[in-house]
């Protein structure tokens, strides 16, 4: 009983430490935005790489998830005699929720184990060390840059992904079931507000960009250095990732739309 309790506060107090750790290395990596205002070519750089690397998948994924919601937003409304309202039923249910969670996750699966396994092979190849050995601070010269190259691209990837979601719903709706173009266009002008809706989606996915992109350079900044932590580490932030943008979602859709 008491080796129980002996281990079970070792694990609690493990935790608290590396929460510590993390929250030092966060405030850390925020603070180096003013540093990179200096040098905007090392995050212009990051953005390309991290934008990229997830633009195909984003827009192929937005494309049949636009088509999904056509089918059956078309079916449902169908009932009610309201086809019209199609293509505002498409639209927020991208800017407000599927843009941002879904491209958050996937951005987790493509871009963020791409960043894992990036600083986790630095970490095992000694580069780091090497940097530190030279009086660089890593965390300034190649965790930073990727932090706000996440950030930044998250936003971008989501609008991304709701205007091709969109398109894709256009597609099905209209030009193969028939629903009347204006109305399509008309419902979803009229119903959407830019600032109640396209700008609660943004606040989520810059959320979702900080929460994602952190969890996953931490992974690997913190991955041992063999072949085998660093894939624990990239699988890690794939669980990690998904749970955290599904946890903050419930949470800013309670604070945004309540």
């Amino acid at each position: 009983m008491i080796g129980l309790i002996s281990l079970l506060g070792r694990r609690v107090l493990d935790g608290v430490a590396r929460t510590g750790y993390a929250t030092r290395i966060f405030v850390r990596l925020v603070l180096e935005l003013f540093v990179l205002l200096r040098r905007p070519n090392l995050v212009i750089k990051q953005i390309y790489f991290v934008g990229n690397y997830s633009l195909l998948i984003i827009a192929v994924s937005g494309l049949f998830v636009g088509f999904v919601l056509g089918l059956q937003g078309y079916y449902t409304l169908n009932r009610y005699g309201s086809e019209s309202a199609l293509g505002l039923l498409v639209a927020l249910s991208l800017v407000r929720e599927l843009g941002p969670v879904v491209t958050a996750l996937l951005f987790a699966g493509r871009a963020g184990t791409s960043l894992t396994a990036e600083i986790g092979l630095m970490k095992a190849g000694e580069q780091l060390t090497a940097l530190e050995m030279m009086a660089v601070d890593p965390l300034a010269t190649i965790v930073a840059p990727r932090m706000w190259a996440g950030i930044i691209a998250m936003p971008l990837l989501a609008a991304i992904f709701s205007a091709v979601g969109i398109i894709g719903g256009y597609i099905v709706g209209v030009l193969m079931i028939g629903v009347d173009a204006g109305a399509f266009w008309s419902q979803m002008q009229g119903g959407v507000d830019v600032w109640a809706d396209v700008g609660n989606g943004v606040v989520k996915s810059v959320v979702f960009g900080f929460a994602v992109t952190f969890i996953a350079l931490f992974q690997g900044y913190e991955a041992k250095a063999t072949p085998e932590g660093v894939s624990r580490a990239t699988t890690r932030t794939v669980v990690y990732g998904s749970l955290a943008v599904l946890g903050l979602d419930f949470i800013l859709t309670a604070l945004m739309f309540s």
